[in-house]
């Protein structure tokens, strides 16, 4: 067969690629028409029908083997010298376990500083080597936008916000469902009427504004409504302050992740935010000299808004309301206010209970005023660097390059980066920016023709593991759907500073450790070139399970990698249950890239099938 494909007969070569195509294809129609009836339970009435009503052939022995022979080096059954590995499913009491934030590892740890709510992971003996299950009667989330208001009971089941943040209309229980009213324990009136309170200050209209950090999030409908004006929130708050409240967010399709201000630098870029935002988020933000707000400070945009609502805001009106002293609460103010003008952050608005700071965008006058305080000054190049670093009491310097000439959403999306455009990323020139939009561009369409379910609403959340420039996400762009660009900590160049310039957001991450979510969060992962960059830095089984359990089930996952890196992958998810077709580059068989798609199969944690 090899002798085959070498002769250079290209119809052969073709026609292999177009029944691989058209297989797959057809495997998506057939998956999606599940998926979209009966919550993807695998209802056997919906697969009948699906399977009396399409006419396509899925091949069943698609070889991929075959099809390349030798000529890639790929090898064959003959050549593998054992069977994979396959997976148990883990005990059921891991349904919702969190590698870097266990509650038992945690509770080990200092109180201190929230130390014992950062991320503290498992040794490597200490990594489960099993498949996270779901939950009895797990289903598909219900598609946006209903699902910002209803999450099914048996994807989540945990009423104690029902009774703990009963009057505060933050979410109830109807039956098998919650139900998110819209509420918040800042916005009793719902977020809506909130937002429109600081539009009336901030300009989130017109495009100015497009992506704004939300400081303990609770179940994130801060930033669920943020979404219908085009601004994408990127929400976060401890495992667990409140049960499940990430998690929430997440199963209603809002951008999330487990985290807290504590002793370590948040995992965003410098200059990355035009808004953030702590509505009663119960950050001490005065303490410490104002270590939090510096911090604040660093990943917020020149020019950028930071609101703060609930206390101690208006504390002669709300003491009594609050039940604090009004003595605490007065000084409380008196050391954030200290700190804003220190940081150049000028107050637009005080009105209620919220009040909004603008960071100066006046770089210059305002380093000047600094300097004549005494305030010390944080290395600029180790803006960015920040994972696992340890928070400093020092102000970041303003990116300059961060505020220049950057357009209004969404002609963000595909404008020239200021970073590109000032020559900050190294290697990085205009044109290749503007090559790799059109490549995207030209790769998503691929994905298109692949999975015909990319776009119907069925994939919600998102995940690019090695975003790059963010031109995955961005040729995805709609309001269907939010990517969550991941910027590995081994990439060669540090790009995350580009991808919120475009008006999309992301975060810092080492796949040699868990990300910081819940099970079951993300509906399509996008793998590409993960696997090559961490060869021989950690174990790919380690990478792929850990993509299982934040794969939902009857989830899809893109790999685009070299071929022998694929091989090894394929052979490992072998014993992972899941489904899975390699294919072709786009561009033909002679491209070592080459793509594999996988599908996650629906099943659920039991009693037989547990260790």
């Amino acid at each position: 067969m090899a002798n085959k494909f070498n002769s250079g007969d290209n119809r052969t070569r073709n026609s292999v690629s177009i029944f691989i195509i058209a297989g797959l294809c057809c495997f998506f129609y057939l998956l999606g028409a599940w998926q979209r009836s009966g919550f993807g339970k695998g209802d056997s009435i919906a697969l009948e029908i699906t399977k009396t009503s399409t006419n396509c052939n899925i091949l069943p022995n698609l070889n991929f083997e075959t099809h390349h022979g030798n000529e890639a080096g790929i090898f064959s059954d003959s050549d593998s010298d054992s069977k994979p590995t396959v997976y148990k499913p883990c005990h059921k009491k891991y349904t919702d376990y969190t590698p870097c934030q266990d509650q038992r590892r945690a509770m080990t740890f200092s109180r201190e500083s929230m130390i014992y709510r950062e991320r503290h992971c498992p040794l490597q003996k200490d990594k489960l080597h099993c498949l996270i299950p779901a939950p009895k009667g797990y289903v598909t989330p219900f598609p946006w936008p209903k699902s910002r208001d209803y999450v099914p009971y048996a994807n989540a089941p945990y009423k104690s916000l029902t009774v703990e943040k009963a009057i505060q209309n933050w979410i109830q229980y109807e039956g098998n469902v919650f139900r998110f009213p819209g509420g918040g324990t800042q916005f009793p009136q719902g977020a809506d009427k909130y937002i429109d309170q600081l539009a009336s200050v901030i300009p989130i209209a017109n495009g100015t504004v497009r992506t704004a950090l939300d400081t303990g999030c609770g179940v994130a409908s801060w930033g669920a409504y943020l979404w219908k004006r085009n601004v994408i929130a990127m929400s976060f708050a401890p495992r667990d302050s409140h049960e499940a409240q990430v998690q929430f967010a997440l199963e209603r399709g809002v951008p999330a992740v487990i985290g807290v201000l504590g002793t370590v630098k948040i995992p965003y870029p410098s200059s990355a935010f035009d808004m953030a935002h702590c509505s009663r988020c119960l950050i001490p933000w005065g303490v410490n000299d104002g270590l939090y707000m510096k911090e604040v400070d660093r990943v917020l945009r020149p020019g950028g808004y930071w609101v703060l609502s609930g206390p101690p805001i208006n504390w002669k009106i709300n003491y009594k309301a609050w039940q604090r002293p009004m003595e605490e609460l007065q000084e409380e103010q008196r050391k954030i206010e200290e700190v804003a003008k220190l940081l150049c952050w000028e107050k637009k608005s005080e009105k209620g209970e919220i009040a909004i700071w603008q960071k100066s965008m006046d770089t210059d006058s305002c380093r000047s005023a600094q300097e004549n305080s005494g305030a010390e000054f944080c290395k600029s190049e180790d803006a960015d660097n920040v994972w696992y670093k340890k928070m400093e009491q020092c102000i970041t310097p303003n990116n300059n390059n961060a505020n220049s000439d950057l357009k209004p959403f969404p002609e963000r999306l595909y404008a020239v980066p200021p970073r590109i455009a000032s020559g900050s990323i190294s290697g990085v020139s205009v044109e290749a920016y503007l090559e790799d939009n059109k490549q995207w561009k030209k790769h998503v369409n691929a994905y298109r023709k692949i999975n015909k379910i990319i776009d119907s609403g069925r994939y919600r959340n998102i995940m690019d593991m090695n975003a790059g420039l963010g031109g995955f996400a961005a040729a995805l762009q709609s309001p269907k759907l939010w990517v969550m660009n991941v910027v590995p900590t081994i990439a060669k160049k540090n790009t995350l500073g580009v991808v919120y310039e475009r008006g999309l957001i992301g975060i810092y991450h080492d796949w040699c450790e868990g990300f910081s979510t819940y099970p079951r969060t993300y509906d399509l992962i996008h793998a590409n070139g993960v696997f090559s960059l961490y060869n021989d830095k950690c174990n790919f089984e380690d990478i792929l399970l850990e993509m299982d359990r934040i794969l939902r089930p009857e989830g899809a996952v893109i790999f685009r990698d070299e071929v022998d890196v694929l091989v090894k992958v394929k052979k490992i998810i072998g014993g992972m249950r899941w489904d899975s077709k390699m294919i072709d580059h786009e561009d033909g068989p002679l491209v070592p890239e080459k793509i594999l798609v996988v599908v996650k199969q629906y099943w659920v944690g039991n009693s037989t099938s547990e260790q």
